[in-house]
């Protein structure tokens, strides 16, 4: 049975290769690229993915254009900071080796932060949405992020039993660029909604005691610390974002100053 992988990626040159060479088993490698500025496309080609470029209109929608770009019956979907393992390639091989039992799989996923394996915070087992699934059998909700998806066969999503590695921030830095990214593109998500900055706060808040206490974060160290209050400052600005496009504040204008005459001496 072949197997497509996609690859959705943006400025991401510094993980590409890593996702590409635990997928080189794969019979199609597809980079979806958005207009990268970096070296990302340039590294892909090289390691001899076909990369396609699709401006970006949402993940949800750059998901969607990426699976009509595969040309085998099978798809495997991964993102710049996911690489697959040994475990989880023989799996997929066994697995399509025979007659399936489901058109899509979903695959549990092992985040690696702060060097050290999250076992807690709600980030394992981890899911998105299915990663294995058969040509046709699914489609993306086209909202902007934390798109959802919908079966387009009978039968329920099954799940693999091993996980892929997923490395989400190199560095802190990527840390707080994400969470202004990500908090920019859930606002349009928000569109219909009147909020205040007391709801951004309250939202805020219960996302940092969802991931720290409810979900064990505390039990993560450090990291977990640090992944809930990630978690309250993307959830924060999302909302305070929100209230800000109500709010739609002007800035204080004045008119140009020129220097006054001086008086004549006397």
């Amino acid at each position: 049975m072949s197997i497509s992988v996609y690859i959705i990626a943006y400025n991401e040159a510094k993980k590409i290769a890593d996702t590409i060479n635990s997928v080189l088993w794969a019979d199609e490698i597809i980079v979806a690229d958005s207009a990268s500025t970096d070296e990302t496309a340039r590294i892909a080609q090289d390691m001899g993915a076909r990369v396609i470029q699709i401006p970006f209109q949402g993940f949800g929608h750059l998901r969607n254009q990426a699976i009509q770009a595969c040309t085998h019956e099978w798809i495997f979907s991964l993102d710049t900071d996911e690489q697959c393992t040994a475990e989880v390639r023989d799996e997929v091989l066994m697995t399509l080796s025979g007659t399936p039992a489901h058109d899509a799989y979903l695959v549990p996923r092992l985040n690696y932060f702060m060097g050290r394996w999250i076992k807690h915070s709600g980030w394992y087992p981890n899911f998105r949405q299915p990663q294995l699934f058969r040509k046709g059998s699914m489609k993306y909700v086209e909202s902007p992020v934390h798109e959802g998806y919908e079966l387009l066969t009978a039968k329920p999503a099954g799940r693999l039993e091993h996980a892929i590695w997923q490395i989400p921030f190199r560095d802190f830095e990527e840390v707080v660029k994400k969470a202004n990214r990500y908090s920019s593109l859930g606002v349009l998500k928000l569109a219909d909604q009147r909020v205040s900055m007391g709801t951004a706060l309250f939202h805020g808040i219960w996302s940092f005691l969802k991931h720290y206490v409810a979900k064990r974060g505390f039990l993560d160290g450090w990291a977990g610390f640090v992944i809930a209050f990630g978690n309250f400052e993307g959830t924060f600005y999302r909302y305070a974002k929100r209230f800000e496009q109500q709010a739609m504040w002007s800035l204080p204008k004045q008119a140009p100053l020129r220097r006054r005459d001086a008086s004549p001496s006397k």
